[in-house]
């Protein structure tokens, strides 16, 4: 008896469909239908009045995905995406002096790297640490690439192309032995691998709520710490990120004291009120709860890869291994396209394979049927 698949009916396209694909866009619950539907009629019942109701969403929004991921109130703002979120902490930087450099793993999600190596053009001086096997960076090459000229280390929590969980701790605890800012990439660990902002001692995290949230795209966030939040004053801002944004001061920013100072423009509401019934959903779960199914539902997996011969891409490790299971063959992307037009959702990525991921509302025998249909299209190239 599994407890959690109470949460299936909430879930409509579970009806039709083996969802196995959370890493990438989590399920849509029954009831974000009827949270846009509240925007929209806050948008026509209240005309401008609505903002009185809108603009303490942010605020609520950041409070929901906080609980989940151990961030104090206060300490976090919504954005729109992760993009977003790390340009707004690279504008705080200043390269000019001998602590310039950016280190980070080759194996960060392709947005990160973009935005750090056009750092460059700024005086940064990037490093990017390679991987030997595609799968993980050694913590220790890592920490070794750390050193007093380090400005800031951005990291991911668990890795997109292998699921493999990075000692945040570790490097941490390096990055500031020597004064160095650590930027916490947690888009694909929040909601499925249990973890807490402040018990990992980050300056910064970030992440969104389209993957295992449940949430759709254009609610991303940022932690800030708070001892850090004055400390900072980014130069990629905006009139929500002034002290009394409603005053329409000019000419030069004054930026609020709080973690508003780290917005920007106009707030997306829409994206908050679509993201609310995921987050609320994970909440009330509780992540302890959906990793142990998620760690049961994985292994399984990877007694079937074993049993097949696939080539695995992901960590057999239960401490090291976050939500997905990553596993390859010749013509695993035919076979990925295929699967997907059959609606047992997937996806494949270069370097990685079939990425599968069940999570809180998947049945065992979904992880099965899918593995079989795998087995029966590769068969059948």
């Amino acid at each position: 008896m599994d407890p959690l698949l109470r949460y299936r009916d909430q879930f409509p396209a579970l009806e039709n469909s083996v969802y196995l694909i959370s890493h990438s866009l989590g399920a849509m619950p029954r009831r974000t239908e009827q949270e846009l539907q509240a925007f929209a009629d806050l948008w026509v019942q209240e005309g401008i009045n609505a903002w009185h109701t809108w603009l303490p969403e942010v605020e609520r929004a950041a409070e929901r995905v906080g609980k989940i991921i151990g961030a104090p109130a206060g300490t976090m703002i919504m954005l729109t995406n992760v993009s977003e979120a790390q340009a707004r902490i690279a504008s705080c930087l200043d390269y000019s002096g001998a602590r310039k450099k950016v280190v980070y793993s080759e194996l960060n999600f392709p947005s990160v790297s973009y935005l750090w190596q056009s750092e460059a053009r700024r005086g940064a001086e990037v490093v990017v640490v390679p991987s030997d096997d595609g799968i993980l960076v050694s913590t220790e090459r890592l920490c070794a690439a750390i050193d007093e000229r380090t400005l800031i280390v951005p990291i991911s929590h668990v890795l997109f192309r292998s699921s493999a969980i990075k000692d945040v701790l570790a490097i941490t605890r390096r990055a500031h032995e020597v004064g160095a800012l650590v930027l916490l990439d947690c888009y694909q660990s929040a909601g499925v691998v249990p973890f807490d902002v402040t018990k990992l001692d980050v300056d910064f995290a970030y992440g969104g709520s389209v993957k295992w949230l449940c949430g759709g795209p254009g609610a991303g966030y940022l932690y800030v710490r708070k001892d850090r939040i004055p400390e900072f004053s980014p130069r990629v801002t905006g009139w929500f990120g002034h002290e009394k944004p409603f005053a329409f001061a000019m000419p030069e920013q004054r930026y609020a004291e709080g973690i508003w100072r780290f917005m920007a423009g106009t707030p997306a509401i829409a994206a908050l009120y679509q993201a609310r019934a995921g987050a609320e959903i994970i909440a009330e779960i509780g992540v302890d709860k959906i990793r142990q199914k998620s760690l049961r539902q994985t292994s399984r997996i990877l007694q079937i890869c074993d049993a097949a011969n696939y080539r695995v891409k992901t960590p057999r490790e239960d401490n090291r291994r976050g939500g997905t299971v990553c596993f390859d063959f010749d013509g695993a992307a035919q076979v990925a396209e295929t699967l997907c037009q059959k609606k047992f959702f997937c996806d494949h990525r270069p370097g990685s394979g079939i990425r599968v991921s069940p999570h809180f509302y998947s049945t065992d025998e979904e992880v099965e049927r899918f593995m079989q249909e795998v087995a029966r299209l590769k068969g059948a190239l």
